[in-house]
Parts: structure tokens; sequence; C-alpha cells
């Protein structure tokens, strides 16, 4: 996972995979939008049949849970809108959300007598655990994109 989801991979000498792509789409930045986003890309990757196994699916829902959740916590009086992408490639998957808000958060460390602050910690962790990678970028518009990809098992194609 050389260019965690950033950019075109190798292809197989016979096109591209079955699940690959690029998929977005846009929320409002609201509490209800969290659910919605999670059950959206879960059902994205079993349509598109990603090769992941059930612990990877649920941690990288996790992921898009609290990275919406950060959006609309944070962001929402500047970007009432955000965006949620995922990328599949053939060897990895990519998940992020992007808003207009210029506030670059951080991966907090654990502080146990805090009831919050943790969700980029979460997401760190996540991603780490599976092999993977996340981080924040800044966006020409002024915002900011967090993302976090993660590999995928090779993949057996017939």
């Amino acid at each position: 996972m050389e260019n965690h989801g950033r950019g075109p991979a190798p292809r197989p000498a016979d096109g591209p995979l079955p699940y690959e792509g690029v998929w977005r789409f846009t929320a409002s930045a609201v509490d209800a939008s969290v659910p919605q986003a999670r059950h959206a890309v879960r059902d994205l990757l079993y349509r598109q049949g990603v090769p992941l196994t059930d612990d990877q699916v649920h941690g990288l829902l996790l992921i898009v849970s609290e990275l919406v959740t950060n959006a609309v916590r944070h962001a929402a009086l500047l970007s009432p809108m955000l965006a949620v992408e995922v990328a599949v490639g053939a060897e990895w998957v990519r998940v992020s959300v992007e808003d207009n808000h210029p506030y670059r958060p951080t991966a907090l460390e654990a502080d146990h007598g805090q009831t919050g602050g943790r969700g980029l910690l979460l997401v760190r962790e996540v991603a780490r655990e599976w092999g993977g990678v996340c981080d924040v970028e800044h966006t020409a518009s002024g915002g900011k994109v967090i993302w976090a990809a993660l590999p995928l098992r090779p993949a057996h194609v017939p």
C-alpha cells in the first residue's frame, strides 16, 4: 500500500478489478448523517464485493462514524455540508470526510479523565491495527479532508 489510496496503483494486465472505483456523496452536517453515512458505506462495500473481512468492515465503519461525527460536531458552523468518499484500489480501501472548516485537528492522546476528544486517536489506532494509515490534509478551498486507508487482503480473481 505504497500510495495509501492517494493515486493510481499498478493495474493487473486485464484491467481494473470489479470492486475498484471511487464513490462520493454529500450529507448535511447534522447528527442524522452519522448513521446514514455508515450505512451508505457499508452497503457500498458489500454491493461492490470489496474483499474485506467482517472485522475490517466494522473497523472501516467505525472510522466513518468517527470522521462524520467530528465534522458534525466541530465544522458544522462553517461547513453545513460535508462529503464522504470511498476509494477502492486493487490493494487498498480509503475512506475520507471533507468539510470546509479550516481548523486542522490532531489525534489527541488518551486522557482518561475526559469523556470526549478521542475520535481521531481511535481512527488512527483502528487504521494502524489493520496495517493502514490516516492523515489530515488541507483542501484547495481552505477546508480539510481527513482520511484513513487500509490494505485489502489479496483478492482472488477467477
